[in-house]
């Protein structure tokens, strides 16, 4: 199993702010011009957030579903009956 790194090097910005700048942007559905006044306003002067994403997002979002844990071998099963206009109808949510 290979192991994905993102690499960070020949950026002006630590990896912290430029995962932090990423997530914001896809996380929060925020425009990039939202997305740098909210960095500008915890003193951080941010311009390429389009480039970032474009560059690291795909990465970021490898790396965080590999870590999602994996669906397990029991579910379990929750049934409603809900009355619409007197019909009768079955609700049914399984969870793992």
């Amino acid at each position: 199993m290979q192991v994905l790194k993102i690499s960070y090097k020949r950026h002006r910005f630590p990896p912290q702010i430029i995962g932090h700048v990423v997530w914001l942007y896809v996380r929060f559905n925020l425009s990039l011009r939202e997305v740098e006044e909210m960095m500008l306003a915890r003193g951080v002067d941010v311009s390429t957030i389009r480039r970032w994403t474009v560059k690291f997002g795909p990465l970021i979002v490898h790396v965080l579903r590999r870590r999602r844990p994996r669906p397990g071998d029991v579910w379990n099963l929750d049934e409603v009956v809900v009355k619409i206009a007197g019909r009768s109808y079955w609700l049914r949510r399984a969870v793992d």
